[in-house]
């Protein structure tokens, strides 16, 4: 004997491109969306009944829809949960709908001083994250969203101020200790703010209440300035300095998690040919080496 237990589907890769015009000066967003539904769906998978499909296609158009008519495209939060906020609200056998955004960066070329108003270039890979659920199965009138944001592949490199001393050693070890190294990761980060209320005509008062642009330019600010000046003593003691003063300084956010693969640079060996390439006050040449690495996750979440 077998059962149904768990059922979810939509349309994944959604690419979307929008302009926001207003005289003469542009504003773009780039985003993959992925749109997810749950629901009374059981029938499609047991019994063959499509009636209660809404078309992967259908989902398709409505995210181009919502992409022309919405207010909020342009703040992926916002805009996420307008997506998902639409299906639950459309659809009476809809129960959850599930959607993430993966928001890719343009910033304004700037010229003679000045950001231009239509010119924008691709200055880096990271890309900001969105994942929304919003949960109708206590009514249609009663809806409650969850948002956990972030960035991913955010490229950072450090030449000094790391170091790795004082490890456990045993017969397994050969790292030597180091004062002085290279620190690069590849930054992976995610905070959640606790569940809420959500109307649809009440989308756009959201931002006012749980400051998502605040808060996304504080994890990347705090990323980054940690980072650069904390004289670190292990990837595990940064990444906790990073979340505490994020979690300080944003009220609204509940917890933070960091995954930071620990990109190794080594020194190459020159002694064949009598230069000193090895000690860190003479290492200037490296080898960077993608496998294997280091890989150091963390979560923080505020106590009170």
């Amino acid at each position: 004997m077998s059962t149904l237990t768990a059922a979810r589907y939509g349309k994944d890769l959604v690419r979307v491109f929008r302009i926001v015009k207003d005289n003469g000066v542009h504003t773009v967003a780039e985003y993959n969306v992925r749109a997810l539904l749950e629901g009374d769906l059981e029938t499609s998978y047991t019994q063959a009944d499509n009636s209660v499909v809404v078309a992967t296609d259908s989902i398709k158009n409505i995210i181009y829809w919502l992409a022309k008519t919405s207010i909020h495209v342009l703040h992926p939060e916002l805009f996420a949960i307008e997506i998902a906020t639409y299906f639950v609200t459309k659809y009476p056998h809809i129960h959850k709908a599930f959607v993430d955004i993966e928001k890719l960066k343009w910033s304004r070329i700037v010229v003679d001083g000045k950001p231009h108003p239509h010119s924008f270039t691709r200055d880096g890979d990271e890309k900001v994250i969105v994942n929304v659920e919003v949960d109708a199965t206590k009514g249609k009138d009663a809806l409650v969203a969850t948002v956990k944001s972030g960035i991913k592949e955010l490229l950072v490199l450090k030449s000094t101020g790391s170091a790795f001393e004082n490890f456990l050693k045993d017969e397994h070890t050969t790292l030597v200790p180091v004062d002085d190294r290279i620190f690069s990761t590849s930054v992976d980060c995610s905070y959640d703010f606790p569940p809420f209320p959500v109307k649809k005509e009440e989308i756009g008062t959201l931002e006012g209440k749980l400051k998502f642009v605040d808060a996304a330019a504080s994890v990347v600010k705090n990323t980054l300035e940690v980072f650069a000046t904390d004289e670190s003593a292990s990837v595990q003691a940064t990444v906790y300095k990073m979340s505490q003063k994020i979690i300080a300084e944003n009220p609204s956010i509940h917890s933070i998690s960091y995954k930071l693969p620990n990109k190794h640079y080594i020194p190459v060996n020159m002694a064949y040919i009598g230069i000193e390439n090895m000690k860190p006050s003479e290492a200037e040449v490296f080898g960077p080496v993608a496998a294997p690495s280091g890989y150091i996750t963390s979560t923080v979440t505020r106590t009170a």
